[in-house]
């Protein structure tokens, strides 16, 4: 026998019921999760920890293994890198690097070694949940870690702030950003290299089906860039296979000047250092010229 309007109207009912019980119940587990789904640290002992021995002695950075603590009381650990010709009295920039998302400071040898040779001495620091450092990330942590990197440069090390630009890459920049704009950090200048907007922004790019509304990990450089006052440069690849060259744009449009773009051409996320280093590496060493006399 056919079913009655209402037999049917039930069966839509519970239907459509359990159907937004269900998208609950996924949206509630992943915001659950939501720090898996956006940070992917490697952690010590996986990787190369010692990529140096295979350098030759003329280009092989002197590295030092740095012990820091977040305000948190969360235990920090990360690489000051020097020439290989720096002397204690080196008046050279600093750059303060906030690396990018998945691995951790000993992926980033091959690139600290080019970097150095700007000339620069240089600080990169592993987040909470990284490498040899402890704790798990979240936002607000990872922005602790980054004010704890600076507060080491200028307390412990007495390195003076108008030698010392940030550099931040992919999640790294939107730590840079926040770092620049706190009271009390005054650096040289500001790098953001194949950075986001914003993580919902980039959701809505890799997972449209998020609602925006329950991202609570916002990373909102867009709506903070444009209160700093310092020199800028951002990077981004027009063919970024992860960050869409749109958002690089867009924060650069937000930014206030004085400010730069480099815009690279026929590269990846993750190979843009590299793979175009003569052009990449030139653009770096011109700003940081411009901001620290003893880089000239």
């Amino acid at each position: 026998m056919p079913q009655s309007k209402q037999t049917r109207r039930r069966s839509i009912l519970r239907a459509t019921c359990l159907c937004l019980v269900g998208v609950a119940g996924l949206m509630g587990g992943l915001m659950l999760l939501e720090n898996s789904f956006i940070f992917f640290p490697s952690k010590y002992p996986q990787g190369d920890w010692q990529p140096w021995r295979f350098q030759g002695r003329d280009t092989r950075p002197i590295v030092e293994d740095c012990h820091l603590t977040a305000s948190d009381g969360v235990k920090l650990h990360g690489w000051y890198c020097r020439p290989p010709e720096a002397d204690g009295a080196s008046k050279w920039p600093v750059l303060l690097w906030l690396h990018g998302n998945a691995g951790h400071l000993a992926d980033r040898y091959e690139v600290i070694r080019q970097l150095v040779q700007l000339p620069a001495e240089l600080f990169i620091l592993d987040y909470r949940g990284y490498g040899r450092s402890g704790g798990s990330p979240s936002e607000q942590g990872i922005y602790l870690d980054g004010q704890a990197a600076w507060d080491y440069l200028v307390d412990d090390r007495g390195i003076a702030p108008r030698r010392i630009i940030l550099f931040g890459r992919s999640l790294g920049g939107a730590v840079a950003v926040e770092l620049a704009g706190r009271p009390g950090v005054r650096p040289a200048g500001l790098i953001v290299e194949s950075s986001f907007t914003s993580v919902p922004d980039m959701a809505a790019t890799v997972m449209p089906i998020m609602p925006r509304v329950l991202i609570r990990t916002k990373l909102d450089s867009i709506n903070k860039i444009g209160r700093i006052n310092l020199p800028k440069l951002i990077v981004h690849s027009r063919d970024d296979d992860i960050v869409p060259f749109e958002q690089g744009q867009r924060l650069f449009r937000a930014a206030g000047e004085p400010k730069q773009f480099l815009e690279l051409r026929g590269v990846g996320h993750n190979d843009a250092d590299l793979s175009v280093a003569s052009e990449y590496f030139a653009a770096m060493r011109r700003f940081i010229r411009g901001l620290v006399p003893a880089a000239r």
